[in-house]
């Protein structure tokens, strides 16, 4: 693990909204880290030790049942931070989190961030920004469960985790994606199965292949762009890797016999 070494844009998009002078004393307590698959980033109902500045890959916000079920709520990426109930003037929360996508991030202490925060009155309406669109991106997955097919929500889910990537094929396995839709495993693979020969992923072994970003736009309900819309309103416009700048270049006709 390592001092990360100040940058001009931040991976991550809330670091990268904060003004030079917040980040500057950030930079000097963030630590760089690996964040591996099923990693506990904070359990439920325990003090925070530290909080999480996501660059790349997916936590997930779980709540457990008192019969040992557990139900993904909501997802955190490099839009975000793993730590919330800190800005909310709490150290816990009945929920756990845990990456499900493996990637890397940022971290420093609770008490350290706590404390930045206590000073710095940008700082805070960054991070209340960013609870507000985690609040619309919890609200609009239970509409979306409600009213859209299990297709659709593969589809959102499914660019989500492209948008917060640096790469077309990450992991993202059946247990993680059943947990996002609220589905047995068998459903997941149906679903699946149906993107892979409509040609727009590659799925094997719980590991996704990007191959047609468009068309999985195309597929998606309106809840994946809903919630993009609200995240890049309250943060910005964030910064579009290849996959996603080839989505809005117009696809060239398909001619007989060409």
């Amino acid at each position: 693990m390592t001092r990360r070494p100040p940058t001009k844009t931040p991976a991550n998009r809330l670091l990268a909204l904060l003004p030079a002078r917040d980040r500057g004393r950030l930079d000097r307590h963030l630590e760089r880290i690996p964040l591996t698959y099923r990693q506990s980033l904070y359990r439920a109902r325990r003090p925070l030790d530290f909080v999480y500045f996501i660059e790349t890959g997916v936590g997930s916000l779980v709540n457990t049942m008192s019969n040992g079920a557990a139900a993904e709520v909501g997802t955190i990426g490099n839009e975000g931070i793993v730590g919330l109930p800190l800005l909310l003037g709490d150290d816990r929360a009945p929920t756990s989190v845990y990456v499900q996508v493996p990637g890397q991030g940022l971290r420093m202490t609770a008490a350290l961030f706590s404390a930045e925060l206590a000073r710095s009155a940008s700082m805070r309406t960054v991070m209340l920004r960013y609870a507000h669109a985690l609040f619309n991106q919890v609200a609009q997955s239970a509409a979306c469960n409600h009213f859209h097919s299990l297709e659709q929500r593969c589809c959102r889910w499914m660019l989500m985790t492209h948008d917060r990537m640096k790469t077309d094929e990450f992991l993202l396995t059946q247990e993680f994606l059943a947990m996002m839709l609220g589905v047995q495993r068998t459903g997941v693979s149906a679903a699946a199965g149906t993107l892979q020969r409509r040609g727009l992923i590659r799925y094997s072994r719980g590991v996704v292949n990007i191959l047609d970003r468009r068309g999985l736009r195309e597929r998606s309900c309106e809840c994946y762009g809903v919630s993009k819309r609200e995240f890049d309103r309250l943060l910005g416009d964030p910064p579009v890797h290849a996959a996603q700048a080839r989505e809005v270049q117009p696809r060239k006709r398909r001619i007989a016999g060409v």
